[in-house]
Parts: structure tokens; C-alpha cells; sequence
């Protein structure tokens, strides 16, 4: 493999661009950030005090920040021997934890039908809508583990 010159630039903006498209969706914004900082960093995780400096932010938005990743297990802290500080690591299927472990699909379709309980009227163009929606939420929500499952597949023969 040909090492090619690292662009901090180009990574700072992918950083903040993918953190974005993240808390547009609905994730936090600097638990976001963390995620696509320790995603992109060279070394194989970083502590508080670097997130903090990396990312320009105060010690107490990190803390809340590792906090919420390490309830959905998306990130892992670490002891450094000799040292006070942790490190936060992602594990490499942090992504896989992270879809696996959102309960949106479950949530939305939950949604969907008490919204059709609400409309109380199957002959309501809103009942094929939320009848479709929570059709669909359900239909991601059962396949889900299945992409999983290949998808971890495909990886482990591409890493051969």
C-alpha cells in the first residue's frame, strides 16, 4: 500500500462535515464530533484532554460527550498504564454498534401506528401513509441484523 501525505485540512473538514451530517440526523452534535474525531485520528484513541484541544472545545462538553458514546457502546475507554488520563477508543465495528443499538426504526414505527390508532379511519389517505410508514420502519427494523451480519461478511473477506 502506497502512503500517501496526510491532509489535517482535508480531515479537520470531513470531521466536521460528517459530525454535521450526523446531528442533522438527529445525533448529538458533539458526541459528533467525538465520534468523527477519534474516527479519523492516526493514533488508536485519544484521551479527554486531546479530544478537548482537537476538537476546541471545554473539558465538561467533552466528558458529556464520551459519556453518551460509551452508554450506546459506541466508544471504549481505556487506562493508560502510569497515567491518570484515559484513553477513548472506538472499537473497529463501532458503526454496526451504532446502528444495531438505535432504537429509531422500533420508535418511528411505534409512531406511525399510534398515528394510525389516531386517524381511526382506514378509508384516510393518511392511513395508507402511516400504514406505508410503519410498514417500512418495521420491514428496516426486522432486515437490520441481517445487513449486519452480511455486511461483516463482506468485511472480513475484503480484509484477506
Amino acid at each position: 500500500m502506497v502512503s500517501m501525505a496526510r491532509d489535517e485540512a482535508a480531515l479537520a473538514e470531513v470531521l466536521e462535515h460528517s459530525a454535521a451530517v450526523l446531528t442533522a440526523a438527529g445525533f448529538p452534535k458533539m458526541p459528533a464530533r467525538v465520534l468523527m474525531a477519534l474516527t479519523v485520528t492516526e493514533t488508536p484513541g485519544l484521551t479527554a484532554a486531546e479530544l478537548a484541544a482537537r476538537l476546541e472545545a471545554s473539558p465538561a462538553a467533552i466528558s458529556g460527550a464520551v459519556r453518551y458514546l460509551s452508554t450506546l457502546g459506541i466508544i471504549r475507554r481505556l487506562s493508560q498504564a502510569g497515567s491518570r488520563r484515559d484513553r477513548y477508543e472506538l472499537p473497529s465495528d463501532w458503526y454496526s454498534l451504532m446502528v444495531r443499538n438505535s432504537p429509531i426504526y422500533g420508535v418511528l414505527a411505534e409512531q406511525a401506528e399510534a398515528g394510525l390508532a389516531a386517524v381511526g379511519d382506514p378509508a384516510s389517505p393518511a392511513t395508507e401513509r402511516l400504514s406505508d410508514m410503519a410498514g417500512f420502519y418495521r420491514f428496516i427494523q426486522v432486515r437490520l441484523p441481517e445487513l449486519i451480519a452480511e455486511w461483516e461478511q463482506v468485511r472480513a473477506a475484503r480484509e484477506q
